[in-house]
């Protein structure tokens, strides 16, 4: 790949998604970029390159940043996060919260959806604690596909066999052919739309709970604060923001403080861990 088209797609990729992509990954870009080249019917990546410098053609420009963003996920990723908001975070909610009987959770960044299904599981487990609750779960993508995938709620034997315990497989899912569909009520449970963290986030409304794992990795410092600058804005003060074990604000931002004892899990001051295990 020429230098020069590298540093335009890696220039349109930040603009656009705020991925950012160093010279040593010229290979990933050659290797997502060649199957959009492909639907196009371009000959190559220099003539892709050429087509978005001369036609500013959204659909193009969607499919080049869809084939770029990371769209890993799995249930239960990781499981202490999960764990933490079983035994320790749904708890302190519901007591604070017990009078208003709401709560609402965003999944940003859901990619397929397993996150946010992850979390119906816990809250369908808790359903006699949670009646006359009022739950929304919403969760959030850059990519169209991702959350058309996520809406549907259908995954394939290698995706739920990664982390799901079978106990919630044969309770929450329906096998059609070599495929698996969530439940309906489960499916109900959450909401899917496309979104840009680096977008206004403000028509998304407050969330008690933010999951943003795995994401601030790909982003530069600025770009890093600015989205936790924005996230912290739709919460309220005993909210609770989720990041990956890889991420941190500390150095970042100051919006944001650990909770004490209780890694990966952040507040804007709040929020107390105090008299928790979480096993």
């Amino acid at each position: 790949m020429r230098v020069e088209d590298f540093d335009m797609f890696s220039t349109l990729l930040k603009q656009r998604s705020g991925l950012v992509l160093t010279r040593d990954k010229a290979y990933l870009l050659e290797s997502r970029l060649m199957p959009v080249a492909r639907k196009w019917n371009m000959k190559g990546l220099e003539e892709l390159a050429t087509t978005v410098r001369t036609r500013k053609d959204e659909a193009l420009l969607r499919d080049i940043t869809e084939a770029m963003t990371t769209n890993e996920s799995s249930f239960f990723r990781d499981q202490k996060p999960f764990d933490q908001f079983r035994q320790l975070v749904l708890p302190k909610m519901m007591a604070a919260r017990a009078a208003k009987r709401s709560l609402r959770i965003w999944s940003a960044a859901c990619s397929s959806g397993q996150e946010a299904y992850s979390l119906s599981m816990i809250l369908n487990d808790e359903a006699a604690k949670l009646a006359g609750w009022r739950i929304e779960i919403v969760g959030t993508d850059i990519s169209a596909e991702m959350v058309e995938r996520a809406k549907s709620g259908v995954y394939t034997q290698f995706e739920v066999q990664r982390g799901l315990p079978i106990t919630m497989l044969v309770k929450h899912f329906k096998q059609n052919g070599d495929k698996w569909q969530i439940s309906q009520q489960l499916r109900q449970m959450a909401s899917f739309r496309e979104w840009n963290l680096l977008g206004d986030l403000s028509a998304l409304g407050q969330f008690d709970i933010v999951f943003c794992r795995n994401v601030l990795i790909y982003f530069d410092q600025p770009t890093k604060a600015k989205v936790l600058e924005s996230i912290s804005r739709q919460m309220p003060q005993d909210g609770v923001l989720y990041l990956g074990g890889a991420e941190t604000v500390l150095g970042i931002t100051d919006r944001f403080k650990p909770v004490e004892g209780q890694r990966g899990l952040y507040s804007l001051g709040g929020f107390s861990a105090a008299g928790a295990k979480v096993a």
